[in-house]
């Protein structure tokens, strides 16, 4: 397999793991700063900067899971790699897919992004393409339901 043909998600999918992270620091910089700083203020100066150290951790991690997710189509089935610690390929025959469906919360949809997901037969299927620009998330759906039915017909 060719690395050229595996398709990644935006780029701006990592400036929302940016903002996703950069609130959720803020926020629980806030509550715990003002949480110690009620003792003392350099217990509260500690806190916060342990979370801010947390927060730079969580980024980077976030970074490197967005670096991690890529989507190769084939002539038979729709290859899903992902995962840091745990590499995961998943690979989705068209002929079992049952739906597409294509979401996106608050932030995706600022960053006019969405998240293509495939469900199967399969109670464990976790297949997702997450940070697809809407349109092309669009394409994608509408592509892989058409190659499922072709594939579901000659069953």
């Amino acid at each position: 397999m060719p690395s050229a043909d595996w398709k990644r998600p935006s780029p701006r999918l990592r400036r929302a793991r940016h903002l996703e992270a950069g609130i959720g620091t803020a926020l629980a910089a806030l509550v715990v700063g003002g949480s110690f700083a009620l003792s003392s203020a350099a217990k509260g100066a500690i806190a916060v900067a342990c979370v801010l150290a947390g927060g730079v951790l969580l980024d980077v991690g976030l970074q490197r899971r967005v670096g991690a997710w890529g989507y190769l189509e084939r002539e038979d089935d729709l290859l899903i790699r992902r995962g840091l610690l745990v590499r995961r390929l998943s690979v989705v025959p068209y002929g079992r897919m049952q739906f597409v469906d294509v979401t996106a919360g608050p932030i995706e949809r600022s960053f006019k992004l969405a998240t293509v997901r495939l469900h199967t037969a399969a109670a464990t299927t976790d297949a997702r393409i997450p940070g697809l620009a809407t349109d092309e998330a669009s394409r994608l759906r509408d592509r892989l339901a058409a190659r499922g039915e072709a594939h579901a017909a000659g069953l």
